[in-house]
C-alpha cells in the first residue's frame, strides 16, 4: 500500500463498528498537485480511508483471519465538503452484513462534526493460499506485518484500556 491514511484507530467493537481519524498535514506530497491554490484531501483519498478503516474493522473482528481485504465495490458515496490541510477526519464505518468472502459497510467521514464523505462499501476477503497453496508463506508474513501495523494504529486505544 502506497498511502496509509489512518493515523489512529479510536475505537473498535468486534463485528460492529471502528472509527479512526486520518489527520490532514501541508507536508502532504500529492497537496501540491491537489490542488495548488486550494489544497484539499482528494475525493479517493477519502474512499481509501474508510476502505482500509473497513478492512481494519474486518481484521480486528476475524483476528487475522485473512491476508487480502480489498474494495470489491463502493456504493452511493456522497462528497459533502472538502479536508483541508490542518483539520481531522474521523471515519466511522459500520457492518451491515457478511456473506462469504464479502463484508458490506457503511461508512461516514467528518470533520469537527461536518459530514465530509458517506456511502456504502463491499469488502473482499481471502488468502493467497486459497487459490495457490504456494503462497502459503506469502501470506503469514502479510499477516505479520498487518499485526505489527495494528500496534501502531492503536497504541493509544490500548493504552487506555
Amino acid at each position: 500500500m502506497r498511502f496509509w491514511l489512518l493515523d489512529r484507530i479510536c475505537s473498535f467493537e468486534a463485528g460492529k463498528s471502528l472509527t479512526a481519524v486520518k489527520n490532514v498535514s501541508l507536508a502532504e506530497e500529492y497537496l501540491a498537485d491537489h490542488f495548488p491554490e486550494f489544497p484539499v484531501l482528494p475525493g479517493v483519498f477519502m474512499l481509501e480511508a474508510a476502505t482500509q478503516a473497513g478492512a481494519w474493522l474486518i481484521r480486528l473482528s476475524e483476528d487475522y483471519k485473512h491476508s487480502i481485504i480489498t474494495l470489491h465495490e463502493a456504493r452511493a458515496v456522497k462528497y459533502a465538503d472538502f479536508v483541508t490541510p490542518g483539520h481531522m477526519l474521523t471515519v466511522n464505518v459500520e457492518q451491515t452484513d457478511e456473506d462469504g468472502r464479502y463484508v458490506k459497510m457503511k461508512f461516514q467521514g467528518e470533520v469537527e462534526g461536518r459530514l465530509s464523505v458517506s456511502g456504502r462499501l463491499v469488502l473482499e476477503r481471502y488468502n493467497l493460499a486459497d487459490e495457490n497453496p504456494a503462497q502459503a508463506d506469502l501470506d503469514r508474513r502479510m499477516l505479520e506485518y498487518q499485526r505489527g501495523t495494528e500496534s501502531l494504529l492503536t497504541r493509544e486505544l490500548n493504552s487506555t484500556k
